[in-house]
């Protein structure tokens, strides 16, 4: 049989086809237009999104026996807020994941609701990207839409109602909209109130290898494939990427240099680090995660190289880079301001240490090695809380860069072990299609069988050394630009 995972991408949906053995037989990329209509707003139709997912899985299914797919899950962006009208219609552009304009709902659910009841509710405190706060936003904006609210979705799952007809999310991105109870994997009563909606406007929660229904007859007919192809809850994207990279069980790590950049570490049990810097979800195989976002990761590189050096040819760029571990000049990867560990919507984009004998290679080094130290920021949490890592998986398109690798081995000092498939959360979904569907006995199972590790990055004693001196210096930026952010708004 076949299966097919949707990631459904920030810029992007990439869809991907696998057989019953976990062999990829097709990717496909569809972009679609992300909207800034305010400095720190960040939005998208969700119509295009459909638009592209269901002209994606045409492309990729050209060649194959369209007979033969029997299952289809996600990946997606996590947090966006998309509200549907009572004729299930799109009520205003989706609010997204890197979405800035929620300061003030943050504040008023972490100091007047306050942290430690968001905790108890949610296992999480409030975030700019999260869609609690989000909720509260379209309340307190935009009243006339609010009003109009039937039901609340998220990214993903507006692709899968459109697909089966059926209101649904699952654990894994339920556990990303402060609304959701993660210990005990259902909504949070609490946190309805607090919104000012009811359970009724909510998705159905299941697990992410659960299948939710078929496809619509109409969209069978369409795609050309079999009304008995399920549809599977899917899971978040960073959720997705472990199933993926094979990050299930117990304390496994998987970082993912996508347009965010994450640090996610499995457990079979529950649990939350005192200060809520890392965010306590549920994960895609049944159990808990821990995880690290940071929401500026690729994005920088990307935007360092299209917009301000004027290239496509990254790896070019890269090769000037010679000396690691002994860069002058430092870069805080703030562009959309930051998540985890700091929770700052105002923090920024930074260069420092320039001096007249700074190269463009200085700073596009500074750039790679903001972003791996950023993602240190969170890892030093982790440990904080006792979780000793020796090793992580890699993936997301930072991951293709050997020289990005090199770096994050030597700054976290881990070993990195490169998979055969970098494909992520595209892959975690077609494995959670295949679960449901009967082929494998589950998600763990999945990911033994499929997942292979075809390299590993190991880190170099003498530039872990240079690099710990680097990261101490990098560690004091932040604290002294943090008012000037505030002054600079």
């Amino acid at each position: 049989m076949l299966y097919i995972g949707v990631d459904l991408g920030t810029s992007a949906v990439k869809l991907l086809l696998m057989d019953g053995e976990g062999k990829i037989q097709n990717i496909v990329s569809k972009e679609y237009p992300l909207y800034f209509p305010n400095p720190g707003w960040s939005e998208q139709k969700p119509e295009d999104w459909y638009t592209q997912v269901m002209e994606g899985i045409k492309e990729l299914i050209r060649d194959a026996d369209k007979s033969q797919v029997a299952g289809i899950s996600f990946g997606g962006q996590m947090h966006g807020l998309v509200i549907l009208d009572e004729k299930d219609e799109v009520i205003r552009p989706a609010i997204l994941w890197n979405d800035g304009r929620t300061t003030e709902e943050c504040d008023y659910l972490n100091n007047v609701i306050g942290k430690e009841k968001l905790s108890e509710y949610t296992a999480n405190i409030s975030f700019t990207g999260f869609t609690a706060p989000k909720i509260l936003w379209v309340k307190n904006k935009e009243p006339e839409n609010f009003a109009r609210i039937k039901k609340i979705m998220l990214p993903k799952d507006y692709i899968a109602y459109k697909l089966s007809g059926v209101h649904c999310t699952d654990v894994s991105d339920a556990s990303g909209m402060l609304i959701f109870d993660v210990k005990n994997r259902c909504w949070s009563k609490e946190m309805c109130e607090i919104c000012g909606i009811t359970e009724d406007q909510l998705a159905k929660v299941y697990e992410s290898y659960e299948a939710v229904g078929t496809l619509l007859p109409a969209v069978a007919k369409e795609l050309g494939i079999p009304e008995s192809c399920k549809v599977v809850a899917g899971a978040g994207d960073n959720a997705a990427a472990a199933v993926g990279t094979g990050t299930v069980g117990d304390g496994n790590c998987n970082i993912s240099l996508g347009t965010s950049g994450t640090i996610f570490i499995s457990s079979e049990k529950f649990g939350v680090d005192k200060f809520n810097a890392l965010h306590a979800f549920a994960h895609a195989d049944g159990h808990y995660h821990l995880m690290g976002c940071m929401l500026s990761a690729a994005s920088c590189n990307k935007w360092w190289m299209d917009e301000i050096i004027g290239t496509k040819d990254y790896g070019a760029q890269q090769k000037a880079i010679e000396k690691l571990g002994e860069n002058h000049v430092y870069f805080l990867p703030y562009l959309m301001g930051e998540r985890s560990p700091i929770n700052d919507p105002l923090a920024r984009g930074t260069f420092i240490g320039l001096t007249m004998d700074s190269t463009r290679a200085d700073m596009t080094q500074a750039v790679l090695e903001g972003v791996a130290f950023a993602l240190r920021d969170s890892f030093e949490v982790a440990k904080a809380l006792g979780i000793n890592i020796e090793r992580t998986k890699i993936c997301g398109g930072g991951a293709k860069s050997p020289l990005w690798k090199k770096m994050i081995a030597n700054i976290l000092n881990v070993k990195v072990d490169v998979i055969e498939s970098e494909e992520g959360p595209a892959l975690g979904g077609a494995m959670l299609a295949a679960v449901a569907c009967g082929e494998f006995a589950g998600v763990e199972d999945a990911a033994a069988k499929i997942v292979k590790i075809v390299d590993t990055v190991e880190p170099e004693a003498g530039l872990v050394e240079k690099y710990e001196a680097r990261y101490q210096q990098f560690k004091e930026i932040y604290p002294a630009c943090k008012e000037l952010f505030r002054k600079i708004q």
